[in-house]
């Protein structure tokens, strides 16, 4: 299936990109994550000992989340305001 993926912070810089279209046979937001570090150094800011948050469609949630055609993805570091 086909997801939209947005990168956001330091994640966008580490990865160079705001975000990407991709192809995945992932079915959760946990494997899509293990599937994107397993895609090259340039990922591994989204590695498992780095606290990463992320939303689907629009809404902060879990890595058993899951995944569904065209969906969009939003990964991104924890964020402190003041």
């Amino acid at each position: 299936m086909l997801v939209n993926i947005k990168y956001f912070a330091s994640v966008r810089e580490a990865i160079g990109m705001a975000g990407e279209a991709r192809q995945t046979s992932s079915a959760s937001l946990a494997a899509l994550r293990d599937e994107l570090i397993a895609a090259g150094p340039a990922y591994e800011c989204l590695d498992r000992s780095r606290i990463v948050r992320m939303a689907l469609n629009h809404v902060m949630s879990d890595e058993s989340s899951q995944l569904t055609p065209g969906c969009e993805v939003a990964f991104f570091p924890p964020v402190t305001g003041g």
